[in-house]
């Protein structure tokens, strides 16, 4: 448009007689007086105009900020819960409440079609406020919530250690691309993956879904992984930190875990430091008793933990907890206060299958000054920079 009229206003000045209609080698005014840029050139010896700074690229955190101070309170605490996608009713709560995201299982697509699949999930977002996470666990192997239903993919997803085994990092990157464009396909837009706990013994009960090799190995595979969800704008989960070892099942109980915190920053920090560099988004925070660092509260609810990521990993993105009625934390808090403790601990999204009555725990515990309002702000904020990040939301000026 600035082309076409300063074009026009130089047809003018030529039909007045002026000087200003284009150069004597026959160049038309459009290309010597480009948008941006004045149509004199300047003469031997002048120095040229100085030209107008691009604007910079606004942080999406002062526009996050911008939106979440337009919240009520109450949809600032909805929108730090990941809420497991209930069977009934699912677009009815979403707008209801204006949660911050659910997760899908495989449940929501057994039997599926690829159509009634999006139209499902778009009716979510139709009913939200607030433009919603939509995730999965889709991690290949053992961990198929999409690619198990052969209407939404002829196979399931391999696991990383046999596309490794196959084709190395070549072929982890395409498969990563192939996963990230089906989700896409679908409305999701999170998957909760890469696993980047450090196992390399078969008989770990995290061995299956975990890389299998060394930390050196899995940081490779935890950055390539990142990198391309990044390049194709699928929001990741980090998964679970600080690194899960040996340790037994936490949907099942308590898990212990005795090692030294030097063997977590020579081993298992790393596949999260190289998922940190790579430019992850999130980070979920397992429900395992790690005694070098907390001995009294699960990882997921210990400040000691998330203070370690936060501060020694300089992690400043969404932290969340793994599912909060697993029986790690019902067993350790009887399941009353799990979410107001895991908000106290510093998680700003709460992965829950209970979203009612933690979200009124959550709200109420604000509402009576346990929690500060301000500690609330903080989470949603982070929550709808993620969603600003991925594309969700247009940053309002």
């Amino acid at each position: 448009m600035k082309k076409r009229i300063t074009a026009l206003l130089l047809a003018l000045l030529c039909l007045c007689g002026t000087a200003a209609c284009g150069k004597d080698n026959g160049e038309t005014a459009e290309n010597t007086a480009p948008a941006g840029q004045t149509d004199t050139a300047p003469q031997d010896g002048e120095p040229a105009a100085a030209q107008p700074a691009e604007p910079e690229e606004e942080d999406n955190t002062a526009a996050a900020e911008r939106y979440v101070n337009n919240l009520p309170l109450e949809a600032q605490v909805a929108q730090m819960f990941f809420a497991r996608c209930p069977e009934t009713d699912a677009a009815a709560l979403a707008g209801q409440y204006d949660i911050g995201g659910y997760i899908l299982f495989a449940r929501d697509f057994d039997g599926q079609t690829r159509d009634s699949v999006t139209q499902t999930i778009q009716s979510y977002q139709d009913a939200a406020a607030t433009p919603m996470l939509i995730g999965v666990d889709e991690e290949g192997g053992t961990v198929v919530r999409i690619s198990s239903n052969p209407n939404l993919r002829a196979a399931p997803f391999r696991s990383p250690q046999s596309l490794y085994n196959e084709g190395g990092f070549t072929l982890i990157t395409s498969d990563t691309k192939e996963k990230d464009e089906l989700l896409a396909s679908l409305g999701v837009n999170v998957n909760f993956a890469p696993v980047c706990d450090v196992s390399t013994n078969p008989a770990d009960f995290i061995n299956a879904r975990a890389f299998g090799q060394d930390a050196a190995q899995t940081s490779e595979y935890v950055r390539t992984v990142v990198s391309q969800m990044v390049a194709d704008g699928t929001g990741m989960v980090l998964k679970h930190f600080p690194g899960y070892g040996s340790n037994v099942d936490t949907h099942t109980g308590i898990a212990i875990d005795e090692r030294p915190l030097d063997s977590f920053r020579e081993s298992d920090f790393l596949p999260f430091e190289a998922g940190i560099a790579a430019g992850a988004q999130s980070i979920l925070v397992s429900h395992n008793v790690v005694n070098c660092m907390d001995s009294e509260l699960p990882a997921s609810l210990s400040p000691a933990v998330h203070d370690i990521l936060r501060t020694e990993l300089g992690f400043d993105g969404v932290i969340m907890t793994d599912d909060l009625i697993m029986e790690a934390i019902t067993d350790y808090t009887g399941g009353e206060n799990a979410a107001v403790l895991a908000v106290q601990a510093g998680n700003d999204m709460l992965v829950s299958s209970d979203f009612v009555t933690q979200y009124n725990a959550v709200l109420a515990a604000v509402q009576n000054g346990t929690i500060s309002e301000d500690r609330i702000r903080e989470s949603a904020v982070r929550v709808i920079r993620w969603k600003l990040d991925l594309g969700l939301m247009q940053a309002a000026r």
